[in-house]
């Protein structure tokens, strides 16, 4: 036996030697009372050792086990689906209906049936996430990740689309800052906001109804005639209460026709509305009839069609 091996030995012998833990070295302490100069094992020396002398006391036939630590390299990652929507920020159902589609293949199943997600899986998630936050949609994901000319027609095509949605956003906005401000009705169109406050409840009304039907330059020709001032007689007949007597009806319906016929003669949609309408004609009756009737009380209804009969008399040949 070595001299080393024998100095070794001896440290289980004497209490007064010592191996400080956590130290690379080993340093005997003085025996018998003589100083003994320092000896210096490093530690994966005395490790080995140690090692070889705890195997050679193992009976026969004795088979270590043996231990195996992760390397990191090789490692298989397998993920649930949940997981993998978790991971991607998406949802179950989503990923399933990504599988429906065909975006995202399918992946292969554990021994007990479970769906195993890897990691090209969870970058080919990520990657569809990402074009439909865009607003690709999912039809035209696979052309838009090409890259070529289709692709990019795909993408400027959503570009124009989203300028275009910024434009009217930015006009939404406008028209929320005059209503805040008092200077628009929440319910009117936007060209006849400034109007708004001017206008009778009844025609803030018709404006709204009509809106739905008439083509945009209609729309500003109506604004153009109600922004002239307010007649008397117009006046009196949106004062009109449902129970006026019928002289005064007949006499509002014969000062009222010379001024219609002067706003027909102005603006010429006003004779036919059907005309005007990008409605069908059936869609256009039944909106301004229901309207009309809606309201107007039955007193101004009973003057409107007094008014019509005296315009047709006028129109009528040999008048």
């Amino acid at each position: 036996m070595s001299s080393l091996q024998n100095r070794l030995r001896d440290v289980g012998r004497h209490p007064s030697h010592s191996v400080p833990l956590g130290h690379g070295q080993y340093r005997p302490a003085a025996v018998k009372g003589r100083a003994e100069p320092g000896l210096t094992v490093p530690l994966g020396h005395g490790l080995e050792w140690i090692a070889s002398r705890r195997r050679s006391r193992r009976p026969a036939g004795h088979r270590r086990r043996r231990r195996t630590e992760p390397s990191g390299k090789g490692l298989a990652v397998a993920w649930s689906t949940s997981q993998l929507a978790e991971l991607a920020g998406t949802t179950l159902k989503t990923v399933r209906h990504y599988h429906r589609v065909g975006l995202l293949d399918e992946p292969e199943r554990a021994a007990n049936g479970y769906k195993r997600y890897g990691i090209h899986h969870l970058v080919r998630l990520l990657r569809i996430r990402r074009l439909v936050d865009l607003g690709v949609p999912l039809p035209d994901i696979p052309s838009a990740e090409t890259g070529d000319e289709a692709g990019k027609q795909i993408l400027r095509a959503l570009d124009a689309e989203l300028a275009a949605s910024i434009e009217r956003q930015e006009r939404m906005r406008r028209e929320l800052a005059a209503i805040l401000d008092n200077r628009a009705s929440i319910d009117v169109p936007a060209p006849f906001k400034e109007l708004a406050d001017d206008l009778p409840e009844a025609q803030r009304s018709l404006l709204v109804a009509y809106s739905s039907i008439l083509t945009p330059s209609a729309m500003a020709a109506l604004e153009e005639q109600l922004s002239a001032p307010r007649s008397a007689v117009g006046a009196e007949f949106e004062a009109l209460p449902s129970d006026a007597t019928e002289d005064v009806r007949l006499r509002l319906a014969q000062r009222l026709a010379p001024e219609v016929r002067k706003q027909q003669r102005d603006h010429p949609f006003l004779r036919d509305l059907e005309a005007s309408s990008r409605r069908g004609a059936a869609v256009t009756q039944s909106v301004v009839a229901q309207a009309l009737a809606e309201f107007y009380n039955e007193a101004q209804l009973d003057v409107l069609r007094r008014v019509h009969a005296l315009l047709s008399q006028h129109d009528a040949p040999g008048t």
